[in-house]
């Protein structure tokens, strides 16, 4: 039996992301510690009843902030010594960053990374941007040293990482982003009426909110009766979108705002058509959630993204940053009303074959040694 420690910045990712990984690590008799800051009482009710233990750790999620950085060094360190785990697993970049570094400093026997996304640390410009990148990069570099496996969840992203001698070739692990429950995911018959867009997703810019809005704005000027909807959570990000902004959308009658839940299967199976268009993801869960629902999909060709959708076969990829020609994507769907159908099919199918968090998580513990 091994200890893992997994170290996460958003608690609740531990359950809606990780938590069939977390549970196929208890089935195997390893014991189980998760890291995370700002724990909320429902996720710890929920790890707790997996058998999953829970510490906290200081983490400043967005930004650069040394002072705020460096108790983070601390407190993993501290909890590496007091836990003493034989395998450290990381994901998204804090966590990744300085848990790898602390794990090496710690002497952890084996060390691994997940690289989930790149998100704006790489997407930004300007001399701000270019500073974070370079220093990102830097910071990336000397924690994946310590690593015997990092996992990506796109091709994009790993000849990035090995073109710029952030890792070595033979660590990397190439995997179907985190999967999908194809039993919790079922499908579900695509609704009758008029033609409804879901988006789903953290508001900020990077995710396409701003592209989902312009697009409707053209869809509507047609058909009227077409619905977009949105459901997610507002977030203190450099990219976020405001409750006003939000608010004027709304009111102009572009969206429907349903915020944030704890189980998207009901928006799912509301929805006609999944939209993503965001500019880099690793591999969106969301539109792994929605293929296994039976959904047809239009999504951004974009690192991420397009590993998701066969074009014109079960969805539509269209360029980042194009409003015009996702909204003629989404005409294509209201002009040909059995589309949605018969490319949700094509999803499912692909989720099956491709996406199953069984599979995934099957590779991901082989190459851990577990």
């Amino acid at each position: 039996m091994a200890r893992i420690l997994v170290i996460a910045s958003f608690t609740p990712s531990l359950i809606l992301f990780r938590g069939d990984m977390l549970a196929e690590f208890r089935a195997r008799g390893h014991e189980v510690v998760c890291c995370s800051p700002s724990p909320d009482p429902q996720t710890l009710r929920q790890l707790e009843d997996m058998g999953v233990s829970h510490l906290e750790f200081r983490l400043q999620r967005t930004g650069m902030n040394p002072v705020a950085d460096l108790a983070t060094m601390r407190d993993l360190r501290r909890i590496m010594a007091e836990v003493r785990p034989d395998h450290v697993l990381g994901y998204t970049i804090k966590p990744v960053i300085y848990g790898c570094l602390a794990a090496g400093r710690q002497k952890v026997p084996a060390i691994h990374a997940m690289i989930t996304g790149l998100g704006t640390t790489f997407l930004g410009s300007g001399l701000t941007g270019t500073l974070l990148n370079t220093f990102a990069r830097f910071m990336y570099r000397s924690a994946l040293k310590e690593c015997r496996t990092v996992f990506f969840q796109n091709r994009d992203d790993r000849q990035l990482f090995l073109d710029g001698n952030l890792v070595g070739e033979k660590q990397t692990v190439l995997i179907n982003g985190s999967g999908v429950n194809l039993e919790r995911f079922s499908v579900v018959p695509v609704p009758t009426g008029p033609c409804e867009f879901l988006m789903i997703g953290r508001l900020i810019q990077d995710k396409g909110i701003g592209d989902f809005v312009a697009a409707a704005r053209l869809v509507k000027r047609r058909y009227p009766e077409a619905v977009f909807r949105v459901v997610g959570m507002f977030d203190n990000h450099p990219g976020g979108i405001t409750r006003g902004q939000m608010d004027q959308w709304t009111s102009e009658g572009l969206l429907v705002f349903d915020g944030p839940t704890d189980d998207v299967r009901g928006a799912l199976a509301g929805c006609t058509v999944y939209c993503l268009p965001s500019y880099r993801e690793g591999m969106p869960r969301s539109v792994l959630e929605a293929m296994a629902t039976g959904r047809a999909i239009i999504t951004t060709d974009a690192p991420g993204c397009r590993d998701t959708v066969d074009e014109g076969v079960s969805g539509f990829l269209v360029p980042v940053r194009d409003p015009a020609a996702l909204a003629v994507a989404m005409e294509k769907f209201i002009a040909e009303p059995d589309l949605a159908r018969t490319m949700g099919q094509v999803s499912r199918g692909l989720a099956e074959e491709k996406f199953d968090v069984h599979r995934v998580n099957e590779k991901i513990l082989a190459k851990m040694g577990l």
